[in-house]
């Protein structure tokens, strides 16, 4: 269990610097509150934005949006960020309507069972794990399996996100929302969650 003290408070629009303040009214407009960890993005009107600008630029990429959480998913789990691996399952089943064993198969690093997007996951954790030094086979079944080779730079789009989302829970970790409470997930080799 983490016992690491937060570096950063989760801000609220009232207590946002002024600069952040838009993008957190857009941020509520889409969820319908502010998730923890994008008050705590606030604390940085840069980063927030930054992170808000790549996020866009990944739902131009070709990826579905099922295909796109599903990145977001895998390199979350694979960075070991109990926050966004909660936030991203809690899309994936509730919003995007993808069967849970499916969730539950990234989650446990298990083999996905649709082949398509067993490729593009085991590709994901290959990028995060091998720092981008991807083994040729791994290349080579994600184009087998029809996506195509500007899509493997697209996913890194996705790697990019979780990685500036997943340190920043790492170095400054956040309560975990009511919305996603139900899909806690702890790291394999750890007994518990966070207190949060």
């Amino acid at each position: 269990m983490s016992t690491k003290t937060a570096l950063f408070t989760s801000l609220e629009l009232e207590s946002a610097p002024e600069q952040a303040r838009p993008t957190l009214e857009k941020v509520q407009k889409g969820f319908h509150f502010i998730p923890n960890l994008y008050g705590t993005f606030a604390n940085s009107p840069a980063l927030l934005e930054a992170y808000m600008a790549l996020d866009a630029a990944f739902e131009k990429t070709r990826l579905s949006p099922t295909e796109r959480q599903l990145v977001l998913l895998a390199a979350s789990v694979e960075n070991a960020c109990q926050y966004c691996t909660a936030a991203h399952s809690t899309v994936l089943k509730q919003f995007l309507r993808v069967p849970a064993e499916v969730v539950a198969a990234v989650r446990s690093g298990s083999p996905v069972f649709d082949r398509k997007l067993n490729v593009l996951v085991n590709l994901t954790r290959e990028i995060v794990s091998a720092r981008g030094y991807v083994d040729q086979q791994t290349i080579d079944s994600f184009l087998t399996a029809g996506y195509q080779k500007e899509q493997v730079l697209e996913v890194l789009i996705g790697v990019a996100l979780k990685t500036i989302s997943n340190y920043t829970d790492h170095l400054s970790p956040n309560e975990l929302d009511k919305a996603f409470a139900a899909d806690r997930w702890v790291p394999a080799g750890e007994t518990s969650g966070r207190d949060c």
